[in-house]
């Protein structure tokens, strides 16, 4: 009798396994695109794709949930400057959004744009600019007012630099020549003698090579990867700064309705992307710069006084853009002022206070 018992009591234990092994194998299944606009040679991208959604997939192990990723980069489903429509319109729950081809949805966003010559430490401004976003709620409420879910991983670009058809050794030497700029670093030639035209990594290479522009501002890691020594040999270490660029965000109402462990998990991989990301790139631009020099690239420094010279000669455009948003109820002056605070506190040598004339 004990032996039948015991068989019965093992059937029955196989059994009761059989019903909840489904239920914990399987594992519910979430559809989710990732979009960003540029492709991947970028590095944001490559992240994205090497760093983010990894770290996604481990969090989720054994919890009952996996995400099942459609990967759209490099204009599939949305151009650069698109991300955010992309999102919002429910094409896409995840994603880049690069607030500087944004400068009207997400202004505050752009605070490093409008104060160019600051910090050359990636580190300094990235963190900052994530910081504010819990210091100054307008920084979260412009994202959630298109349905977005900040979910931190703020990335930005590395030291910009000018590169020309042209020599460039003073001020006086942009006179009359148009140059490309990406979104709001237009400004950053305003009353320099140099015509602004706005464009973005997609479209450098062909305004140079066309003869539509004769330079480009840009960043060291893009200028190599996009080979623009090819069409804009004089390579000039302006040290126009870091520069805060965009996050990874998802849609608020579909993040929303995603279980905790799944939220939890997309925070926690928008940290470590911003980790990766950060991660190296000291060398890589130390590598990109050994590249452009390869290919062709005349690599110069501008003279500090002339740096000095061409922060003074831009009228303030970070008071006027602050007035602005003020105007519209935003927190453009407080931005403006925290991020000011924020840099000389780090011990930052400005050439120009934007905050103070």
């Amino acid at each position: 009798m004990y032996r039948l018992s015991g068989i019965r009591s093992a059937v029955a234990g196989v059994a009761l396994a059989s019903c909840l092994m489904p239920s914990l194998a399987t594992a519910e299944t979430i559809d989710a695109t990732v979009v960003a606009g540029h492709p991947p040679v970028f590095l944001w991208v490559k992240t994205l794709s090497e760093s983010f959604i990894p770290s996604v997939n481990e969090s989720l192990k054994g919890s009952g949930y996996e995400i099942n990723w459609t990967e759209a980069y490099g204009g599939t489903l949305a151009k650069v400057g698109g991300e955010l429509e992309a999102i919002e319109d429910g094409l896409a729950q995840v994603g880049i959004v690069s607030s500087l081809f944004e400068p009207s949805l997400l202004s505050l966003q752009n605070i490093t744009y409008v104060t160019p010559f600051g910090s050359d430490n990636i580190d300094l401004v990235f963190d900052t600019v994530n910081a504010m976003h819990d210091e100054i709620p307008d920084m979260r409420k412009l994202w959630e007012d298109h349905d977005m879910e900040y979910l931190g991983g703020g990335f930005g670009l590395e030291d910009y630099l000018l590169m020309t058809k042209f020599p460039v050794s003073k001020l006086s030497d942009l006179s009359g020549h148009k140059i490309n700029a990406p979104g709001p670093a237009v400004n950053w030639l305003k009353d320099t003698g140099a015509v602004g035209v706005s464009g973005n990594l997609t479209t450098y290479y062909n305004d140079l090579q066309t003869g539509v522009t004769e330079g480009v501002i840009v960043f060291p890691t893009a200028a190599a990867a996009a080979k623009l020594q090819e069409v804009a040999p004089y390579v000039t270490r302006t040290h126009f700064g870091a520069q805060y660029a965009g996050a990874i965000v998802a849609k608020k109402s579909w993040f929303e309705e995603q279980p905790e462990v799944v939220q939890a998990a997309l925070r926690k991989a928008a940290n470590d992307f911003a980790t990766a990301y950060r991660s190296g790139l000291e060398q890589r631009v130390a590598g990109a710069f050994k590249a452009m020099e390869a290919g062709g690239g005349k690599i110069s420094e501008l003279p500090e006084e002339e740096r000095v010279a061409w922060a003074k000669a831009i009228p303030n455009v970070a008071k006027s853009w602050a007035a602005d948003l003020d105007a519209k109820g935003l927190a453009g002056t407080q931005t403006l002022q925290v991020y000011m605070k924020h840099l000389k506190d780090a011990g930052v040598s400005l050439p120009r206070d934007w905050s103070a004339d």
